[in-house]
């Protein structure tokens, strides 16, 4: 149960910052010229990195 709640605050921080938070692309811009394939692959990958990271760290 702890990680499946950790895994949803994870996802809703990432979209929040990504989507609402960034409104004049200082943290995200550098990925302007990307697709939105290569944008939704790289986010999933921080998703992936960010629970490897986690799981690792709490066994």
């Amino acid at each position: 149960m702890e990680t499946a709640g950790f895994v949803i605050i994870l996802a809703i921080a990432i979209l929040l910052d990504y989507l609402w938070f960034d409104h004049d692309r200082k943290r995200w811009g550098w990925m302007k010229n990307w697709t939105r394939i290569q944008r939704g692959l790289f986010l999933a990958s921080f998703f992936v990195a960010a629970m490897v990271i986690y799981i690792g760290m709490s066994l």
